[in-house]
C-alpha cells in the first residue's frame, strides 16, 4: 500500500488480540473510502505519480504495488491474516495449494540439494517431488512419518527440507513436531508443515519449531468448496525468496479468491469447533459397527498416536478414514449406498464427502507405493462437513447395510 496514505482511527488497533479478533480483522488496511468489509482490488496493474516513482516502486526501494502478479492489495490481506494466524514474519498465497509447496522447493531448494519428504503425504505431494523435482536434480527420500530416529538416520550432509503433513491425508498419522524440528535444525536443515488438515485454529507448528508451513486453502481456510488457492507462511528472509519466485513463475492467487479467503478465515475457529465435533462423534460410532475393521481418527482413544495429538493439537480435524470388509469391491458398494454424503474427492467443505482414495486421490501411486502409505483398497475417506451429525450416521448405515 502507498505511504501517502494515512488510515490512522479507521483501521483496527490488534495489538494483544486474541486468534478469532485476528481471523476477522488481521491484514485489512481500509482505503481513503472508509469502507467496513475487505475491499476486492480487481486490477492487472497499477499507475505511478511519475516515472521516478514507477522506478523506485519496480526496483523495491520504496513500498507499493508494482502488478498483480506478485502484489495485489486484497491478496496481501489475505497474506497478513494467515500470517497473524500462524504467528509468522510473512506468507505469500499462491494459486494452488500445489503450487504452494512448488514454490517452497523452487525457492530454497537446487540442483543436488536433498529433501527428505514423510510417506503418508498426499498423492499429488508424492508425484511432484517423484516427476518433476527429482527430474531437475533435486534428490527425494521418504521416511514413515512417526519415526524420529529414521528422520535423523535419512538426513545426509545436502539436506535441505524435511516435508510433512501432520494430520496426514487419510489415516490421520502425526508427527512430533517439535522434536523432529530439533532433529532438522541439528542437521542444518528446515522443516516444513503441511498444516492443511489442521489449520491454525487447531495447529501452529511454527510455534512447535517449525520454521514454513504451507497450506491449501481450498479446504478448510475457505470451507465452502467453492475456490482454489494455497499459502505458505514463514520467516521473512525464507518468504522473499518465495515471492521471488512468484514474481517470476506467476503461480499467483487471484484478487477474488483471496477474498472469499478472508471471508472463510472469520469463521474459520467456529466451523473447526464444529467439524472436530462431528468427526468425533462419527469415528466413535464407526468404530463400533459391524463391518469396520479399523477406524483412524487421532481422537480415538485407539489411535497409536492420541495423546500427542491432545499435546500439539487444539482437536482432532475432520477428515475420519475407515477400513470396511470386502476390499476394493466392499468399499465401492460402501460408497455407492450412500445417498446424503456427497462422493468427491475434494475435503473441508461444509457438505461431508466420501471418496475412496487408492483408486482417486492416491490412484496415482503405484501399487507399491500406496502399500508404503498405508493406502489399502479396502479405505474409505470422510471429510465431516456441517451437517447433523445423527443424518451422516444414518447415511453411513446404508453403506454399512450394501457390505
Amino acid at each position: 500500500m502507498s505511504q501517502e496514505w494515512d488510515a490512522g482511527r479507521l483501521d483496527s488497533d490488534l495489538e494483544g488480540v486474541a486468534f478469532d479478533t485476528l481471523a476477522v480483522r488481521a491484514g485489512q488496511h481500509r482505503t481513503p473510502e472508509g469502507e467496513h468489509g475487505d475491499p476486492m482490488f480487481f486490477t492487472s496493474s497499477y499507475v505511478f505519480r511519475t516515472a521516478a516513482d514507477a522506478a523506485a516502486r519496480f526496483a523495491g526501494e520504496v513500498p507499493g504495488n508494482v502488478y498483480s502478479r506478485y502484489t495485489n492489495p486484497t491478496v496481501r490481506a489475505f497474506e497478513e491474516r494467515i500470517a497473524a494466524l500462524e504467528g509468522a514474519e510473512q506468507a505469500v498465497a499462491t494459486a494452488t495449494g500445489m503450487a504452494a509447496i512448488m514454490a517452497v522447493v523452487m525457492s530454497l531448494c537446487s540442483a543436488g540439494d536433498h529433501v527428505l519428504v514423510s510417506r503418508s503425504v498426499f498423492g499429488s505431494t508424492i508425484s511432484l517431488f517423484e516427476k518433476y523435482f527429482k527430474r531437475f536434480g533435486v534428490e527425494v527420500d521418504y521416511v514413515p512419518l512417526a519415526d524420529l530416529s529414521a528422520w535423523g538416520a535419512a538426513i545426509k550432509s545436502n539436506t535441505k527440507l524435511l516435508f510433512v503433513e501432520s494430520p496426514s491425508n487419510p489415516l490421520a498419522e502425526l508427527v512430533d513436531i517439535a522434536a523432529l524440528a530439533e532433529i532438522a535444525h541439528a542437521k542444518g536443515a528446515q522443516l516444513v508443515v503441511d498444516n492443511c488438515f489442521c489449520t491454525p485454529a487447531l495447529q501452529q507448528p511454527l510455534k512447535l519449531g517449525a520454521d514454513i508451513v504451507v497450506h491449501s486453502a481450498t479446504k478448510f481456510i475457505d470451507g465452502q468448496g467453492r475456490c482454489m488457492g494455497g499459502v505458505v507462511a514463514g520467516r521473512g528472509e525464507q518468504m522473499k525468496e518465495v515471492v521471488g519466485f512468484l514474481r517470476t513463475a506467476g503461480p499467483t492467487l487471484s484478487p477474488f479468491n483471496a477474498w472469499i479467503f478472508l471471508k472463510g478465515l472469520e469463521t474459520l475457529n467456529l466451523r473447526m469447533k464444529a467439524h472436530c465435533a462431528n468427526a468425533q462423534a462419527l469415528a466413535e460410532w464407526l468404530e463400533q459397527q459391524d463391518g469396520i475393521e479399523k477406524v483412524h481418527y487421532a481422537g480415538l482413544k485407539s489411535h497409536p498416536q492420541h495423546e500427542l495429538a491432545q499435546r500439539q493439537q487444539k482437536g482432532f480435524g475432520a477428515v475420519v478414514s475407515f477400513e470396511v470388509k470386502g476390499g476394493k469391491e466392499g468399499a465401492w458398494r460402501f460408497i455407492d449406498a450412500t445417498r446424503l454424503i456427497s462422493i468427491t474427492a475434494n475435503l473441508g467443505d461444509s457438505k461431508t464427502t466420501i471418496t475412496h482414495p487408492s483408486t482417486t486421490s492416491h490412484g496415482r501411486l503405484a501399487p507399491q507405493e500406496r502399500e508404503a502409505a498405508g493406502i489399502r483398497d479396502s479405505l474409505i475417506r470422510v471429510a465431516v462437513g456441517l451437517e447433523d451429525v445423527a443424518d451422516l450416521q444414518a447415511d453411513l448405515a446404508r453403506g454399512l447395510a450394501a457390505l
